[in-house]
């Protein structure tokens, strides 16, 4: 390939990450795809799948699906609710045919209790989602919108399969409440406590062991150096050597946003099929095909929603959709099943972000991977890497997966780099929290596997034992250590 066409295809595509899908797109799987920045409230952002880590649950796997995106903790009035009209999914392979074998689903309501105030001798509709009230319990008064959800296991085809809701253990109540915000310190002075009360047990019907549930804002999890990724990489050189200081040279740009967490924990063995303990994963949202508007909602809906379900937010493997797929095929990519994978099968196997990677650092010796087909890629993001989370029959699907056989690591044990410094417990078997995905997919993408002979040999990756980073550090540290791990979410109020 010509220096002009490389320059090109570098020009095009940090044009695809930074203007073509949004002001911010680099981040797991935020705003990355045209479409689906006219529908935050159905952006997956990020996809977690690890064994539990919380003392004395280990037994259990956490999934974690973040959605809606760039959350500003100031952001109100209405705040940050989930879309009623929408349908969120979380999908669980367990025998290695890329299609779903359990579905939970996750539907909404938004209930306006129409508080009021006394206004000169009438009774007028407040404007703000808090009437004025404390808000420290489960559906207090002082809470004007109520947010609750239910939830559906589909066991089969989620379209087609057996159904049966997911109910409260404590209460028997199929109908959950999801907290506010964190709208500020005056109107909930203790969040924290406060979001606790919304962690549920519940019982999955055709499961003996109870699990646990938790949907509501939290502190956005995901890491990464935005600006200056998109400012053509605008990071340090990759370095021969490790350089603590290198991985801690930059900002985390998400550092001061909040997202929206639908967080279950689930025994392992509710999730696998058979003897083979390794499970895929992957998390969807779905609108309805047709939307009329209302002209004069006059107190009602705005608009109109019916017809059948169009998939529109898809999220497994992180980065994907950004770092991989190609703008014509990103809108494409997220209404996609994992089973017509095969489509997309180039992106992976002759991948343009290392050639990118090389034109901008080919100097300080990054050099792009010279074996093609990227096996190393098809085993990371598509089969799973055999002998640890590659299951015993495999449909090659990007999704993500996880040998729940493998034991977890106890919050300061974990290794953010995952199974490339020797974490098996860590991405990609799974992913958790702590795992610092850039950082590994940075590593991965110019040939870090082939240093370990997964999929190539050292040879072929002349930049494989680099030390890539965008600099925004992350590691368990930044974490909880128990359910559902995710930090409490940035209060709107007071700043300082």
């Amino acid at each position: 390939m010509s220096t002009f066409t490389l320059r090109a295809l570098a020009t095009a595509l940090i044009g695809s990450l930074a203007g073509g899908v949004g002001t911010a797109a680099l981040a797991s799987s935020h705003r990355e795809a045209p479409f689906i920045t006219q529908s935050p409230k159905v952006d997956g952002t990020d996809f977690y799948l690890f064994r539990s880590y919380e003392p004395g649950r280990a037994n259990f796997v956490t999934l974690i699906a973040d959605y809606v995106p760039l959350q500003d903790a100031y952001g109100g009035p209405n705040y940050f609710s989930m879309d009623p009209n929408a349908l969120y999914e979380i999908h669980i392979d367990n025998n290695g045919d890329a299609k779903e074998d359990l579905t939970f689903q996750f539907r909404f309501t938004n209930t306006n209790k129409d508080g009021k105030f006394n206004v000169g001798g009438k009774q007028v509709s407040i404007p703000l989602v808090i009437n004025g009230g404390p808000i420290d319990s489960v559906n207090p008064a002082g809470l004007n919108v109520r947010e609750t959800y239910a939830v559906t296991l589909v066991r089969g085809d989620r379209r087609g399969g057996q159904r049966a809701a997911v109910v409260n253990t404590d209460s028997g109540s199929a109908v959950f409440d999801k907290p506010v915000d964190n709208i500020g310190n005056k109107a909930i002075p203790n969040y924290a406590a406060y979001a606790a009360k919304h962690v549920y047990n519940i019982n999955i019907p055709g499961c003996a062991t109870p699990a646990r549930m938790f949907v509501g804002q939290r502190k956005d999890p995901f890491v990464v150096n935005l600006g200056e990724t998109f400012d053509l990489i605008n990071i340090k050189a990759p370095a021969t050597e490790f350089a603590a200081n290198a991985e801690r040279a930059a900002r985390d740009d998400l550092d001061d946003k909040n997202v929206t967490a639908i967080a279950l924990e689930v025994a392992a063995a509710c999730l696998t099929g058979g003897a083979d303990p390794v499970i895929g994963g992957w998390t969807t949202a779905s609108l309805r095909q047709g939307r009329l508007l209302n002209p004069l909602p006059k107190g009602g809906p705005a608009a109109f929603e019916g017809g059948a379900w169009s998939q529109v937010s898809r999220l497994g493997m992180p980065l994907v959709n950004e770092l991989v797929i190609g703008l014509k095929d990103k809108d494409h990519f997220n209404s996609s099943k994992p089973s017509a994978d095969a489509q997309f099968a180039t992106y992976v196997t002759n991948p343009t972000v290392p050639a990118l990677v090389e034109l901008l650092f080919g100097k300080a010796g990054a050099k792009a991977p010279t074996n093609f087909p990227r096996n190393d890629l098809v085993t990371a993001f598509l089969t799973g890497v055999k002998g640890l989370n590659q299951p015993a029959k495999v449909t090659p699907a990007e999704m993500l997966r996880l040998n729940t056989a493998v034991a977890p690591l106890a919050m300061g044990a974990q290794n953010r780099l995952g199974v490339i410094e020797g974490d098996n417990a860590g991405f990609p078997n799974g992913r958790r929290p702590g795992d610092d995905i850039v950082d590994i997919t940075l590593r991965v993408a110019m040939g870090k596997l082939c240093m370990l002979n997964i999929g190539c040999a050292p040879a072929d990756a002349p930049a494989g034992g680099l030390h890539f980073t965008d600099g925004a550090y992350l590691d368990d540290g930044a974490f909880g250590a128990a359910f559902p791990y995710l930090k409490t979410p940035i209060a709107g109020s007071p700043q300082q």
